[in-house]
């Protein structure tokens, strides 16, 4: 294991019922694969050895000697190979017959894992050759030339790296209470399940919904691996599924009905699955009475490490099959945010800077949603344009178009003046375009905004998103501060996103053209003189990066806990060609580094809305020391 990831894989092999010899070969074909291609944990379908359907021939001991025989062969064919596999075979144990999964590595068993739940009803009948292993007393025996203690105690299997798994077969995971359950509980970050799952119409649905949440309840890995083509099908056909999930999310998955056999592969990140744990207090509180025998597995030879998984590069951006629904729901919960605070209050009006740019085009159309739906005025929004120094033509028409197509109030309030005789009272050279030159700007901007809203009796709407909070990127007690902030919760590159989104919908197909202006704007605040030919001339992302690679560093930051030298690692598989890897580890040194010496102007953090996994709020997600060193994390940054 490598920055927290573990290769595994499910296998579905060529079979033939009840013949051992061609079933050992052709698990050794696929064996051979995945230990080639780096794979560490490989799960083979339930009864692989004889195959599933052997039925009334499970009563035979001819059988049951060659399966035995065929572990044996196993073990001999693995003797070098550092890859732990799982398979399926019947074992003998006194007078009961058990449906077990054998778990195997460098030639050595390392321990046999009975099934629990056996079913008996349609075309099962698993009951009438196979005993549970709660009707096991716990006994010793010798399976290929190994001495194995068989019981009902869970059992946990540990690999070199450190990574925990279990094992359950087939039906136990249909149970009410599965076996993964007590196994996650008990530390498992991995469950393998043998299957032997026969197809019926709209059963593969419901099985794929039944994975994903049982990965998503135990924040576990999971792999199924479940017989395919070769296994009889006097009665019923097996499909070939082969399934990785990792906390609901599906890694890989098999063909199905295919022919050929087949092999899904997949790299599960062990250290995400454990962070999720660590802080989510339901599962801290459901483990504690959990147990589990611990096997462990043998040291295995280091191997270069390549990420091979896909890297989603927008992580905050919704998919496209679920784009509207998640729009509209980061929607209504801006709305429904601004709603109470505004029901609350009694006020009927809110203040709101417009600038042309993108955060204050949302909030803009936040507000105008959100008195639509509780039945104010839109004249109640009232919307100021504050031109300073750096205003361009370009971002100053598209707030004054804007406000006047939604029919919201619209004031103008220069700010040249007020700032160049505040630059006079604090004897600032108004040719020094230094902090002071732009947060004078900011802060003569707030003062109006809160000076209005004392005016109207109403509220200013903040404006700030999540990146600009989590880089700093906002004067303190100037654009930082506001009575409510609607865009809190949002990242730079959602809000690009959601504009976009609304520029579509019917409500502001008037505001269409202006909408798509805006998100195609350089990002800037504009604090800056434009250029000689009018353009804007500060743009953000020249000066703190590229939005999409800080919302890629806050995201796993701050959701997972990463280090930086993992967020490299996946960033260079994110982005690909995008960046290179020199101009990641810049931008990535420069976010650990605003992240921490900014946290003071999160802690004074106004009111507003979390809208998805990652808040920045003092009060909720985010508890930080505004003191805390940085030195760690710039440290490790430099030696990437």
């Amino acid at each position: 294991m490598k920055y927290g990831f573990i290769k595994v894989a499910a296998a579905v092999p060529a079979v033939k019922v009840a013949d051992v010899a061609y079933n050992v070969q052709e698990m050794e074909k696929l064996i051979a694969l995945a230990d080639s291609e780096g794979v560490e944990l490989l799960c083979f379908p339930e009864l692989s050895l004889t195959g599933y359907a052997c039925q009334d021939l499970f009563k035979e001991q001819l059988l049951l000697n060659k399966a035995e025989e065929g572990l044996l062969m196993l073990l001999d064919f693995t003797r070098q190979l550092d890859i732990i596999c799982v398979v399926g075979l019947p074992v003998q144990a006194g007078g009961l017959l058990l449906n077990c999964a054998a778990v195997i590595q460098n030639g050595t068993l390392l321990g046999v894992v009975p099934k629990t739940y056996l079913p008996n009803y349609n075309e099962f009948y698993e009951k009438r050759w196979f005993a549970s292993s709660q009707d096991l007393n716990p006994t010793e025996i010798y399976l290929a030339g190994t001495p194995v203690c068989l019981s009902a105690d869970p059992k946990l299997f540990q690999t070199f790296g450190g990574v925990k798994f279990g094992v359950e077969i087939c039906e136990d995971v249909w149970a009410p209470i599965p076996p993964s359950n007590n196994l996650t509980m008990a530390g498992a970050d991995i469950i393998l399940n043998l299957s032997a799952s026969t197809e019926l119409i709209g059963k593969h649905r419901y099985l794929c919904s039944l994975l994903a949440q049982q990965s998503a309840r135990t924040m576990s890995g999971y792999v199924y691996a479940s017989s395919g083509f070769g296994e009889s099908t006097q009665d019923v056909v097996y499909g070939g599924n082969a399934l990785i999930y990792e906390n609901g999310q599906l890694l890989a998955e098999s063909e199905r009905f295919s022919f050929q056999p087949q092999i899904q592969m997949a790299q599960i990140d062990v250290e995400r699955l454990r962070t999720e744990r660590h802080t989510n207090s339901t599962f801290i509180n459901a483990q504690r009475n959990a147990h589990a025998l611990i096997i462990r597995a043998k040291d295995i030879a280091t191997k270069p490490f390549e990420l091979t998984r896909y890297v989603d590069a927008h992580p905050f951006i919704p998919s496209d099959e679920k784009m509207t629904e998640s729009c509209e729901e980061i929607l209504n919960i801006q709305v429904a945010g601004l709603a109470k605070r505004l029901v609350h209050t009694g006020c009927q009006h809110v203040v709101i800077g417009i600038s042309g740019g993108l955060d204050s085009t949302l909030a803009l159309l936040v507000c105008v949603r959100t008195f639509d739906k509780i039945g104010l005025d839109r004249k109640g929004i009232i919307g100021v344009t504050m031109p300073g120094f750096g205003t361009t033509d370009r971002t100053h028409d598209n707030a004054a178009s804007l406000m006047q197509s939604l029919g919201i109030q619209q004031l103008e309030i220069p700010i040249a003046a007020a700032v160049t005789q505040h630059f006079h009272d604090i004897d600032h050279d108004a040719t020094v375009h230094d902090a002071t030159y732009e947060n004078s700007q900011a802060r003569e901007r707030t003062q109006i905004l809160m000076d209005l809203a004392n005016k109207y009796n109403g509220l200013v709407v903040g404006t700030g998103d999540l990146s600009e909070l989590a880089l700093g990127w906002a004067t303190y007690n100037g654009d930082h501060m506001s009575m409510y902030g609607v865009n809190a919760g949002v990242p730079k590159t959602l809000i690009q996103y959601l504009v976009r989104y609304l520029a579509h919908q019917p409500a502001f197909a008037d505001e269409h053209d202006v909408l798509i202006d805006v998100v195609d704007t350089p990002i800037s605040p504009e604090l800056t003189p434009a250029d000689e030919l009018g353009n804007i001339a500060q743009k953000t992302e020249d000066l703190v990066g590229p939005y999409e690679l800080h919302d890629f560093f806050l995201y796993y930051m701050l959701r997972f806990g990463f280090r930086p030298n993992k967020i490299f690692v996946l960033a260079q598989k994110a982005f690909g060609d995008a960046y290179d890897r020199d101009t990641i580890k810049k931008w990535l040194t420069t976010f650990c580094r605003r992240f921490f010496s900014q946290q003071f102007k999160r802690s004074c953090l106004p009111d507003g809305p979390k809208v998805g996994s990652i808040s920045l709020s003092p009060r909720g997600d985010w508890r930080m020391p505004s003191d805390a060193s940085s030195a760690l994390w710039i440290k490790e940054c430099e030696e990437l």
